[in-house]
């Protein structure tokens, strides 16, 4: 536990509050430095936590989430009140084993469900951030989560885990704090985001800012909500994250309640009724300049470009040992970007495992009942333990 005494936090480990879970916020003895040059301060990190911090504190386990997931990893959802996006990997006896590993989940900066985004005040202005807030990365994400781990007095991660955008920040959690992480698993994801998938967020982006509630950003400001922007942008993104092997077998071109076409352009497909809900059901839980610079940073993720353009280097002389996961149906995180990280890992003669599961459900896989994912990450959890003297 931190300090209560530290003049760094303003707010020390507070109970559980119901919207965000748990929050540490960082005053200006303790900025955030950020790749763009700028610091924040003061800035809060939520979190949520499973399972026991053992007296050693050597069984913590980081779980990071992807862009539109938050801290509620295995717990209710405050705002939608649905199941934890991981439930199925988190908890008592499942892979990720609550009775043997404390398990922390953060929301990460820039996020919007306690963490420090755009949508937060501004204390020079008073007002809410909006574009003002700095452009972020993911390395300043995992700066964040290092800050908190040091006001938990938790020096190491006996593992750190993600899926997508999770699985970037695992990577840069592992280049940026070597010594810090003594295993990694990426899953469903690159060293860097590919020129399609930069498309696709621009697209996302541009829905956004083309709604006219969207008002620069100041939406807050003009008391609007461009929730149809953001609704556009969540369908166009859900589609890549599914397979058309599983779009079919589920959808098909069934008609929504109906019989014939309508001959109109409300939703005739059971298609096109799913991402209207997925869209509208999104925008209840999350901010659209969040979006906006959540995307961002996964569009500037290039590990190896911190390091002359070699991706092995970020990893040379590392202790920590990985395992690397990928599904035979993601074309968001095809198996030959995870492939590209095993292969720099070997080159730099780090301890690699790689997975590709057989799967038709495409990049969301690692989000569902995958028994082969299930028996990999158990295994994989308990060698490290057993290996790291974690009883």
């Amino acid at each position: 536990m931190a300090d209560i005494a530290n003049p760094n936090f303003l707010k020390p480990i507070a109970a559980p509050d119901a919207d965000v879970g748990c929050a540490i916020t960082f005053n200006d003895a303790q900025p955030l430095s950020l790749d763009a040059g700028r610091t924040l301060s003061p800035f809060t990190v939520a979190y949520m936590t499973y399972g026991t911090l053992n007296p050693a504190k050597s069984n913590a386990v980081m779980v990071c989430h992807a862009l539109t997931g938050d801290q509620f990893a295995a717990s209710s959802h405050p705002v939608t009140g649905k199941r934890g996006w991981w439930d199925v990997m988190i908890g008592p006896g499942k892979p990720i084993d609550t009775d043997r590993f404390f398990v922390i989940c953060p929301n990460v900066i820039g996020g919007c469900m306690g963490s420090t985004g755009p949508a937060d005040r501004n204390p020079a202005t008073g007002r809410s951030y909006g574009l003002s807030f700095p452009l972020i990365t993911i390395r300043d994400m995992v700066r964040a989560q290092a800050m908190l781990l040091d006001a938990l007095g938790i020096e190491k991660i006996l593992c750190v885990l993600g899926g997508s955008m999770g699985g970037m920040q695992v990577l840069q959690w592992a280049a940026s704090f070597p010594q810090r992480v003594i295993s990694a698993v990426p899953i469903a994801a690159a060293a860097r985001h590919s020129a399609q998938n930069i498309a696709f967020h621009e697209v996302g982006r541009q829905a956004i800012i083309a709604d006219p509630a969207w008002n620069n950003g100041e939406y807050a400001l003009h008391g609007t909500n461009p929730s149809k922007g953001l609704a556009v942008a969540r369908m166009a993104a859900h589609i890549t994250y599914l397979s058309e092997a599983a779009l079919q077998r589920k959808f098909g071109r069934a008609l929504q309640n109906r019989d014939s076409f309508s001959f109109a352009f409300a939703p005739d497909f059971q298609i096109e009724s799913y991402l209207h809900h997925q869209g509208i059901s999104f925008v209840d839980r999350f901010d659209a300049n969040s979006y906006l610079y959540i995307t961002r940073a996964m569009d500037y993720f290039d590990l190896a470009a911190d390091y002359g353009g070699s991706l092995s280097e970020a990893f040379r002389g590392s202790l920590t040992r990985f395992l690397i996961v990928s599904f035979t149906s993601d074309w968001l995180f095809p198996t030959a970007e995870n492939k590209r990280i095993a292969h720099a890992l070997n080159a730099a003669a780090v301890n690699v495992s790689f997975v590709e599961i057989d799967s038709d459900r495409g990049h969301d896989s690692f989000l569902l009942d995958e028994p082969e994912l299930f028996a990999t990450i158990k295994a994989f959890l308990g060698s490290v333990a057993v290996q790291a003297g974690v009883a």
